[in-house]
C-alpha cells in the first residue's frame, strides 16, 4: 500500500511537471514570435548604419523579449531535470515491482502442487481418493491457472510501463538537449544586442542637441492633437450629459466595462512603446515624456482596430494623420496616427474591426505607431489595464 501511495504521489508530480514544460514551451513560441515581429519592423526602418531612436527602442524591445525567453528555457530545463529525476523514481519503483512478481511467480513454480500438475494435470485429479476431492482438485486447478495469468499479465503490464517510463525519459532528454541548444544561441544573440545597444546609445548621445529639438518639435504636434482630442470628447461628454443614456448605450458600457483585461488589442501585432502618464526619457535624462495615452508599434501597413463595438463619433486630420473617436456608452476610445480610414462618423463598428491603416513615418525611420487612448466621460484612463495580457 504505502509503495501503490508513493508511486501515485510520483506519477501526480511527473504529470504537473509536463503540465508546467507544456506552459513553458508555448510561452517560448509566443516570445520567439514577438522577437521575429521586432526583428521585422528593424527591417523596415531605414537602410542605413545610423543610430535611430527608433532603431534604439526596437533594439531594447528585442532584448527585454530575449531576456524573458532565456528565462523562460531556464524554467524549462529546470523542471525537465525535475521531472527526469520524478521518471527515474517511478522506473525505479516498477522495477523492485517486477522483481517481486518475479520472485512470487518462482515461488509459485517451486509449490509441489505445481510441480505435479507440470507432471501430469490428468494423473492428479484421477489420483483423487474420493468425488469430493476430485471438485476440490479441479477448483484448485482452474484458481491456480487464473492467477498464474493474472501474474503473467502483471509481469507483462509493469515491463510494458517501464519500457514507456524509458521512452520518455529519452524523449525528455531530447527536450532538454533542444532547450539548451536553444539558450545558448539566444545568449549569444542577446550578447551581440546588447553590444549594439551600447554603441547606438553612444552613438545618440553625440547627437544630443539635435535629437532634443527634433523631439520638441514632436512634442508641439503631439500637444496640438491632446487639444483637439480634448476638446472633441468634452463637447460631445457635455452634450451626453444633458440627457440619459440610451438602454443600448447602457448596455454597451456595461459590456465595455465588465471587459476590463480582456478586451483585445488595437493592433494584431506588436508592442506598447510609450506607457499612460509622465516619464523620464529613455536617452535623455533631462526630457521627461508626459503620454496622455499609449502608442503601441507595430509593422508598416498593419490595420488599427476597434476593441469594443460602439459607434464612430468623430474623424479629423492633425498633423497629416487621422484620428477617430469611438463611442461605448458613456466610454470612448481613440485611435490616432491614421494614414487611411475605413469607417466615417455614424458608422458602427464591431470590436476587431479594422477601422483604418496606421502612418509609417519617414522623418522617423518608418516608425508606424498607433496613439490609442480611453476616456470614461471627462476622464482620460490608462488603457494599458483594460487590455488582454
Amino acid at each position: 500500500m504505502r509503495r501503490l501511495l508513493t508511486y501515485i504521489l510520483l506519477l501526480c508530480a511527473v504529470t504537473l511537471a509536463a503540465d508546467n514544460v507544456k506552459t513553458l514551451q508555448k510561452q517560448q513560441r509566443e516570445l520567439k514570435q514577438q522577437i521575429e515581429q521586432t526583428n521585422k519592423m528593424l527591417q523596415q526602418t531605414k537602410k542605413s548604419e545610423s543610430a535611430t531612436v527608433n532603431k534604439l527602442q526596437l533594439l531594447n524591445q528585442n532584448i527585454a523579449t530575449q531576456k524573458k525567453l532565456i528565462s523562460s528555457l531556464d524554467r524549462e530545463i529546470s523542471t525537465l531535470d525535475n521531472e527526469m529525476a520524478g521518471l527515474s523514481k517511478q522506473r525505479d519503483t516498477l522495477e523492485r515491482d517486477l522483481a517481486a512478481l518475479k520472485a512470487d511467480y518462482a515461488r509459485m513454480v517451486r509449490e509441489s502442487h505445481y510441480a505435479q500438475l507440470q507432471q501430469s494435470p490428468l494423473l492428479f485429479l484421477l489420483s483423487s481418493e474420493s468425488f469430493n476431492q476430485l471438485v476440490r482438485r479441479m477448483r484448485y486447478m482452474q484458481q491456480f491457472a487464473r492467477y498464474r495469468r493474472q501474474q503473467t499479465a502483471r509481469i507483462e503490464g509493469v515491463k510494458s510501463e517501464i519500457e514507456q517510463q524509458n521512452n520518455r525519459l529519452m524523449e525528455h532528454k531530447q527536450d532538454k538537449q533542444k532547450a539548451l541548444k536553444t539558450q545558448k544561441r539566444e545568449q549569444e544573440t542577446l550578447a551581440r544586442d546588447e553590444r549594439k545597444q551600447q554603441q547606438m546609445l553612444k552613438d545618440l548621445k553625440k547627437k544630443e542637441k539635435s535629437l532634443v529639438a527634433q523631439l520638441k518639435k514632436q512634442q508641439k504636434k503631439v500637444d496640438e492633437l491632446n487639444k483637439k482630442i480634448s476638446e472633441t470628447i468634452e463637447k460631445q461628454a457635455q452634450a451626453q450629459s444633458k440627457t440619459a443614456l440610451t438602454k443600448e448605450q447602457q448596455l454597451v458600457a456595461g459590456g465595455f466595462e465588465q471587459n476590463k483585461g480582456k478586451l483585445p488589442w488595437p493592433i494584431e501585432k506588436g508592442f506598447i512603446s510609450g506607457t499612460f502618464g509622465k516619464h523620464q526619457h529613455p536617452i535623455y535624462k533631462d526630457v521627461t515624456i508626459d503620454n496622455k495615452g499609449i502608442y503601441l508599434q507595430t509593422t508598416a501597413g498593419a490595420a488599427a482596430r476597434a476593441v469594443y463595438e460602439g459607434d464612430v463619433t468623430s474623424c479629423f486630420l492633425s498633423s497629416g494623420t487621422y484620428t477617430i473617436i469611438v463611442q461605448h456608452g458613456n466610454y470612448r476610445t481613440v485611435y490616432s496616427g491614421l494614414s487611411r480610414l475605413n469607417v466615417k462618423q455614424g458608422d458602427k463598428v464591431s470590436a476587431k474591426q479594422k477601422i483604418g491603416t496606421i502612418y509609417s513615418d519617414p522623418e522617423e525611420d518608418n516608425k508606424t505607431e498607433l496613439f490609442f487612448q480611453i476616456w470614461k466621460d471627462f476622464k482620460k484612463l490608462d488603457p494599458s489595464p483594460w487590455l488582454a495580457n
